[in-house]
């Protein structure tokens, strides 16, 4: 004899559809994560790193720090910069941290 009454099969039927409302909306909030933080920021990481690989002896350029300097020298194997900060005073710097270059 089966028990099982329409009632109840109507009910197992909604939990499955309410089951896919959920994953989309896990999706669609992905999707707007994505959008609005990951991208920038990747793409402004491409920026910086693009920044990095341009600099040359010469160029005027900001520290994340504030620090204003010319690039005295670049040393890639050991990946630093010395900026010259002022007539006598050069001080060296991770490349990594010039956070700009500064218009002439």
């Amino acid at each position: 004899m089966d028990f099982t009454f329409p009632i109840l099969m109507a009910g197992g039927q909604g939990g499955e559809g309410a089951g896919m409302v959920q994953l989309g909306f896990f999706a669609l909030l992905f999707l707007v994560m994505y959008l609005l933080l990951i991208r920038p920021q990747r793409k402004k990481q491409k920026e910086h790193e693009q920044l990095i690989a341009s600099l040359k002896k010469g160029d005027k350029v900001v520290t994340s720090g504030g620090m204003f300097g010319t690039i005295f020298a670049i040393d890639d194997e050991r990946n630093r910069v010395v900026l010259k900060i002022s007539e006598n005073v050069k001080l060296e710097f991770l490349k990594s941290s010039i956070a700009a270059r500064v218009d002439k």
